[in-house]
């Protein structure tokens, strides 16, 4: 509610043709509150419209972080030194294509600066048998005292994690041995391939068994020490490649110049994720044009709200044009209107928005089976937990507000060009 002597002053201003952009304000403040559910419905729009753009962005940042982050601590490192003809999707145990001396090699690693671990691990083929049931999994022979897998000691959710000096032990997913009926202590049969293109078999205890969180990983992975992976595969002291973990995962291209030699290759954590790299790069254009379709209809929810507004007022706009304020005060007033519903959308969009993320960033997003179901290669967890999504908050907002205010200009325009006498006759 204004006062008379602002209402006074203001219509002074009219018909003196020099109304000031605060003036304008108040105006289109005080139109917006003519109809208030109206505008409330307009608003709620806008900032419902914000707050999906922005969960979605946080809960794509989280997956894709999350997935990231299993790849490395669980699998992949910041980098991995290999002998250049070794191809892991074959899990070749041939000699040729092993790393000779990773005890050594590893050891010199760990002197660079900016390496936390380093850890030789082989890679084997195998298959679990018990009773009557076969499940194939990738057999990892680790040190499992090295600081890379602590995760996996974390993991530990029954038993105790196999010693480096364990001859009969392993562990294995929960998930993994309760679909077979198994438990701590209990006995399971173990084939393995070997370096002469063979396989082996053996008796192993169940010394521990651990839940990651990341049911792709925990179904198909088993777990011994790297002397008896050694031994059982025949490939003499040989390492399918070294884990390096680094202190800051973007000194991975430094560290692995530096690591670089002859006969061996060095892959960095991007190299080694370049799949799903490359497929978020392609999500960002999907996600792009999602954004565009919300806004354009939140921009239209605006648009509509203000042409209604200018037939409802086309008889004051008469009344205002003749009394001397100029066509392009009126659209200046309708657009600070559109102003004025769009930074109030996005603030509130931007609190709904940052509040619902930081609830799930504790509570998280349990996804279940749904995880299990992903490629191997993509460690996704069965529990999301998003970001707040700063690289895209501010752009998120601005491409909301400009959209809306270009939106808004046809109604603007719409009642600048109205004719004062034809107004005026506006019933």
């Amino acid at each position: 509610m204004y006062d008379r002597a602002r209402t006074s002053q203001v219509d002074e201003e009219v018909t003196m043709g020099r109304l000031r952009v605060g003036h304008l304000w108040l105006i289109a403040y005080r139109d917006l509150g003519r109809n208030k559910r109206r505008s409330l419905l307009c608003l709620v729009a806008v900032s419902l419209g914000l707050a999906l753009l922005i969960m979605m962005a946080g809960l794509v940042a989280g997956e894709v972080s999350g997935i990231l982050r299993n790849g490395i601590e669980l699998q992949t490192g910041h980098v991995q030194l290999r002998d250049d003809d070794y191809d892991e999707d074959k899990l070749s145990l041939q000699w040729e294509d092993l790393l000779g001396d990773p005890v050594a090699k590893a050891a010199e690693i760990r002197r660079i600066a900016g390496v936390q671990a380093a850890t030789p691990v082989l890679w084997a083929s195998g298959i679990v048998n018990a009773r009557s049931e076969s499940v194939g999994v990738r057999v990892s022979g680790i040190d499992p005292g090295a600081p890379v897998y602590e995760r996996l000691r974390a993991g530990i959710v029954a038993g105790r994690p196999v010693g480096a000096d364990d001859r009969s032990g392993i562990m294995m997913g929960q998930e993994l041995a309760s679909s077979l009926g198994l438990a701590v202590d209990d006995r399971v049969s173990l084939v393995v391939s070997t370096a002469n293109q063979r396989v082996d078999e053996a008796v192993f205890d169940i010394r521990g068994l651990f839940s990651t969180g990341v049911p792709g990983f925990d179904d198909a992975t088993v777990f011994m020490p790297i002397s008896k992976a050694q031994a059982i595969t025949r490939v003499d002291d040989r390492a399918s490649a070294i884990v390096v973990m680094l202190y800051d995962e973007d000194a991975a291209s430094n560290v692995a110049a530096e690591l670089a030699g002859a006969d061996t290759a060095v892959m960095t954590w991007m190299e080694m994720n370049s799949v799903l790299l490359d497929a978020l790069e392609i999500s960002s254009s999907f996600m792009a044009l999602l954004n565009l379709v919300v806004l354009a209809v939140v921009a239209v929810v605006v648009a509509n709200t203000l042409l209604m507004a200018v037939f409802e007022r086309t008889r004051e706009m008469g009344i205002l044009a003749s009394l001397g304020m100029k066509g392009r005060q009126i659209l200046f007033m309708f657009m600070l209107q559109a102003l004025t519903l769009g930074l109030a959308g996005i603030a509130v969009g931007q609190a709904v928005g940052l509040g619902a993320i930081a609830y799930l960033m504790r509570t998280g997003i349990n996804i279940g089976d749904t995880a299990s179901a992903t490629s191997s290669n993509i460690l996704l967890g069965s529990v999301i937990y998003p970001e707040i999504p700063m690289s895209d908050l501010l752009p998120l907002s601005a491409m909301g507000l400009a959209i809306i205010l270009v939106t808004a200009v046809y109604p603007a325009w719409f009642a600048a060009r109205l004719e004062p006498i034809e107004a005026l006759r506006h019933q």
